[in-house]
């Protein structure tokens, strides 16, 4: 881990947001889409909608208008009128930071959950685990074969890494993901942490597709 944090000292999430709340909207409309387009969504998209009460009260097609250049819309808009009202009749308008009211939800899984709780509240219940993090578990060798589901792959990660340091773990594999270690063609010369690898010198396969846009 000491290589992984040397090498990514700025590891943050790079969604957008200013509450809880606006970091659980952001997340359920970042699957299968990037933080960069999320990002140009929600800064309007915060601004025409300040509240909870605010997305229950627009017409589902204004809504699905609001956030139409990002994949699966219909869907992430009805989501996200879901959540909000089940916010409202069973939390006061408030994103609960407990995981099993968290799941309750419109839109979240144990993902979003995650990702809420460990950057929004800074509670450590779980490891969010995305694409990038579920292939470089098993391209770095946590004793999971190709194949292994979220779970599986989050119960590993969690045995081996501090509970303290959950949450910051993820971003720093998120980011050796997306800046070095990619799929298709990763850069293994002068990897920072290549020692840790077990794929180090052979074709590395595309591995998590199974995955892409768990929530």
């Amino acid at each position: 881990m000491s290589k992984l944090a040397a090498a990514y000292p700025d590891a943050h999430c790079e969604l957008n947001f200013s509450s809880p709340f606006e970091l659980l909207i952001a997340t359920i409309l970042s699957a299968q889409c990037t933080d960069k387009q999320v990002n140009k969504v929600t800064e309007s998209l915060f601004h025409k909608y300040p509240t909870v009460s605010d997305y229950t009260r627009v017409r589902i097609e204004e809504l699905e208008d609001d956030i139409r250049r990002i994949g699966l819309f219909r869907s992430k808009a009805r989501n996200i009128q879901g959540c909000c009202r089940k916010l409202l009749e069973d939390h006061g308008g408030l994103v609960p930071s407990r995981m099993t009211e968290l799941m309750t939800l419109g839109g979240v899984g144990r993902k979003t959950a995650n990702v809420v709780l460990g950057t929004g509240f800074g509670i450590s219940e779980g490891i969010v685990v995305d694409t990038h993090v579920a292939r470089l578990a098993i391209r770095i060798g946590v004793g999971l074969r190709q194949g292994a589901n979220v779970r599986q792959i989050e119960g590993a990660l969690m045995e081996l890494v501090p509970k303290e340091s959950w949450t910051i773990f993820s971003h720093w594999l998120i980011w050796h993901g997306r800046k070095r270690c990619s799929a298709r063609s990763p850069r293994c010369s002068g990897c920072d942490i290549s020692s840790m690898c077990q794929q180090v010198g052979l074709t590395h396969q595309r591995v998590g597709d199974s995955i892409n846009g768990s929530k």
